[in-house]
C-alpha cells in the first residue's frame, strides 16, 4: 500500500507541478483545464487513502531508523493539502479568482507531505 500511495501521490505531484506552471504562465487569467485539475485531485485522494490504510492498519515500519512517525506526519500534511485544494475547487466553482497564497499553501503542504512519505518509505 505504501508503494501504491507513493506512485499515486507522485503522479499527482507531477500533475500539480504542471498546473502550477500553467497558472504562472497565464498569470491566473485562465483557469487550468478541468481534466488535469480533476485527475490531480482524484489521484491525490487515492494516494491519501492508500497512505491512511498503510499507516493505520499496516505493519510497523521505520522503527529501526526512527522514522516510524513519518507516515502519520505525511498523512496529516497531505490531508491538510487536500483541504486547501478543496478551497481552491470551491473558489473555482463559485467563479471567484483565487489567490496565489492559497495555491502556495496547498503546494507547501503537499510537497512537505510527499517528502515525509518518501523518507518514510526509503529510510524505513
Amino acid at each position: 500500500m505504501l508503494i501504491a500511495s507513493f506512485l499515486l501521490l507522485g503522479t499527482a505531484f507531477a500533475l500539480g507541478s504542471t498546473l502550477a506552471v500553467l497558472h504562472l504562465r497565464t498569470e491566473g487569467a485562465a483557469a487550468p483545464p478541468w481534466l488535469l485539475s480533476g485527475l490531480h485531485g482524484f489521484l491525490a485522494l487515492g494516494g491519501l487513502g492508500c497512505l491512511l490504510l498503510a499507516t493505520l492498519g499496516g505493519p510497523e515500519h521505520g522503527l529501526e531508523t526512527g522514522t516510524a512517525s513519518f507516515g502519520a506526519i505525511a498523512a496529516v500534511l497531505i490531508a491538510l493539502a487536500a483541504v486547501a485544494g478543496s478551497g481552491i475547487l470551491i473558489l473555482r466553482l463559485l467563479k471567484r479568482r483565487f489567490t496565489g497564497l492559497l495555491i502556495g499553501v496547498h503546494a507547501t503542504l503537499a510537497v512537505s507531505g510527499f517528502v515525509f512519505l518518501t523518507a518514510y518509505i526509503f529510510m524505513g
